[in-house]
């Protein structure tokens, strides 16, 4: 018999409020509530969450109808065994919707223990809004509110620097904080006539005794596990609609502030003792830059590699005893060349992607992946060959038969086994792709889609014709393709 979950039925623990955090989605609660259980149990940190709806409508109700007790199942490859666990969080203290319980929520200020703020509020919710006004009850932005709470605890412990608040956003924007920080830079600003004599004191406070962080977050969350849920509910015993599916893996970089040392941040947020992968570094660019190009860069490439060799599943080309030698390739031979993290830290990372492509629970279909192929291509994979070149005196051979590869993608038509092949891009390059290939010439095929710079290559605006040998070994590849099929190809290359 299945019981509901509350406080009533399951043990929940009670410790301060230390964390406000702005978002109650699937992504936080499998992520930074699962970090700070972890903390929790591990270390002297004794802290809970409260949540704040960021938008109107939420899910805090669902949260609260639950005494915000909710299940994780984290599923995966952890060194090389496959792992499936289910865990009861009960970090969060309670769920606040700020639209209609605004005196609880700014009431939050006014409480000694909170010091740090989270918040995942889609890429779009680190914006200025000019129409927010101070009187707002609360502000419709993510900013607005968040200046709004920073005023009212300045006001209530006057400018006391030791009541500063520790931001970590962990929206999916390079470098979030600095675009935070900017906002609330903005916010302050506009409400200069409200904050009137408070303004000097208030901004210097802020500058001084706040502590904005940048942060790279990296774990795959598919959500609430539709397909097992009656296993699960059966499993754990209770009625638990909130469960949060997860991979295993997880990554949190985290840039310390300007104004305090990574030693300092570490000691107030203990996760590094709690044996997890969080890591308080100087700077959050060297590791956006490995995950675009280690994670995301062969995942672009492999895409239309293993769907044109008639493999569908991101996990099965892995272990294929050719894509799989592709794959290791573009990425162990090629991508990780290029970048500049000690190197034993590199090859432990791409051996822990290559465990997630590897993931038994997740049939990841390569054709997912195949959306918008080339934009991604010029993100993650361009940078890598020019840099190969820069660095090696030549091409690398497996990234440029990818980007041969996504230009086949494109020709449309089925594969050998009758599979359709469907490309899927802004339509000028969809027009453009047709047009070049209607001339039977792969010379004029290659030659255009790297000469494209306004409607393919729009970031770097470059002619890719020019980069020695490119078109050469484009069309070289093409060639093949038509002629011995893709997994030959590729064999002509390992």
């Amino acid at each position: 018999m299945k019981k509901a979950l509350n406080k009533l039925t399951a043990p929940k623990s009670v410790m301060p409020e230390k964390i406000i955090q702005f978002g109650e989605g699937n992504f936080l609660r499998a992520f930074v509530d699962w970090i700070v259980w972890n903390m929790d149990a591990k270390t002297n940190f004794n802290g809970s969450v409260v949540v704040v709806q960021p938008i109107e409508r939420g899910m805090v109700e669902w949260l609260n109808g639950q005494d915000c007790l909710y299940h994780v199942n984290l599923q995966g490859r952890l060194k090389g065994e496959a792992v499936n666990t289910l865990e009861r969080i009960d970090v969060i203290s309670r769920a606040l919707n700020p639209y209609s319980q605004n005196a609880a929520f700014m009431a939050l200020a006014e409480q000694p223990e909170i010091r740090f703020v989270i918040s995942n509020t889609t890429e779009a919710g680190i914006t200025f809004d000019p129409a927010c006004k101070f009187t707002d009850a609360p502000a419709s932005s993510y900013p607005g509110k968040l200046v709004q709470l920073l005023y009212r605890r300045y006001k209530t412990f006057n400018g006391d620097p030791k009541k500063g608040l520790i931001l970590m956003p962990c929206e999916l924007i390079f470098l979030n904080g600095h675009h935070l920080k900017a906002c609330i830079r903005q916010y302050i600003e506009l409400w200069k006539e409200d904050l009137g004599a408070d303004y000097e004191g208030f901004k210097e406070w802020f500058e001084k005794y706040n502590y904005v962080c940048a942060t790279l977050v990296d774990r795959i969350v598919p959500g609430f596990p539709r397909k097992d849920i009656a296993a699960i509910q059966e499993k754990v015993g209770y009625n638990d609609n909130l469960v949060v599916q997860a991979e295993i893996f997880h990554l949190w970089v985290i840039e310390k502030p300007e104004n305090m040392s990574i030693e300092e941040l570490e000691a107030e947020f203990p996760a590094n003792q709690a044996g997890l992968n969080v890591l308080i570094a100087e700077s959050e660019k060297p590791y956006h830059e490995r995950k675009v190009t280690l994670l995301n860069g062969p995942h672009t490439v492999l895409s239309p590699v293993t769907y044109l060799s008639g493999v569908n599943i991101v996990r099965d080309a892995c272990n294929h005893e050719v894509l799989g030698k592709y794959i290791n390739k573009v990425m162990f031979e090629e991508l990780l060349e290029t970048l500049n993290l000690p190197k034993d830290e590199l090859k432990a990372y791409g051996e822990s992607v290559l465990e997630r492509f590897n993931n038994p629970y997740v049939d990841h279909a390569v054709t997912s992946i195949m959306l918008n192929s080339f934009p991604k291509f010029e993100t993650r994979d361009l940078p890598g060959l020019k840099v190969y070149l820069e660095r090696k005196s030549e091409l690398p051979k497996g990234l440029v038969l990818g980007l041969a590869a996504i230009i086949t993608y494109y020709k449309g038509g089925v594969r050998e086994d009758g599979a359709p092949i469907q490309p899927n891009d802004a339509q000028e390059i969809m027009d453009l792709l047709a047009q070049l290939w209607a001339t039977n010439d792969t010379h004029k095929v290659a030659e255009g889609v790297l000469g494209a710079t306004e409607i393919i290559w729009k970031e770097s605006k470059q002619n890719l014709n020019e980069i020695p040998g490119l078109t050469a070994m484009v069309e070289g590849f093409l060639n093949d393709i038509q002629a011995k099929g893709m997994l030959e190809t590729v064999k002509s290359i390992l």
